[in-house]
């Protein structure tokens, strides 16, 4: 998506679109290697910062008219799922530390 923004943006929004991206994933994969549930935990809440960063980048994107509607229209909604997904994993984490 970001490569149809303007290469003015290359340091810029684009940079900090696709490492917020990047981020989602990683913060998992390392919360998972931890090994504990305390510090999963704790790292999808960090994945979920990460997914509300680039959801609030989409929304500037679409205010300076970058990228095309329909494939922001797409990436918004695929990131309000992994969202609601990374919310749901911690309630659920939190539900077995209260067993």
């Amino acid at each position: 998506m970001t490569q149809k923004f303007p290469l003015s943006e290359i340091y810029g929004l684009t940079s900090q679109l696709r490492r917020a991206t990047v981020s989602v994933a990683s913060n998992i994969a390392e919360g998972w290697g931890r090994g504990s549930r305390r510090d999963y935990r704790q790292f999808l809440c960090i994945a979920r910062g990460s997914v509300l960063e680039v959801q609030t980048q989409l929304v500037i994107s679409r205010k300076l008219h970058f990228g095309e509607a329909t494939i922001l229209n797409r990436v918004e909604e695929l990131a309000a799922e992994v969202g609601k997904m990374l919310w749901t994993m911690v309630v659920k984490l939190d539900q077995k530390d209260s067993d």
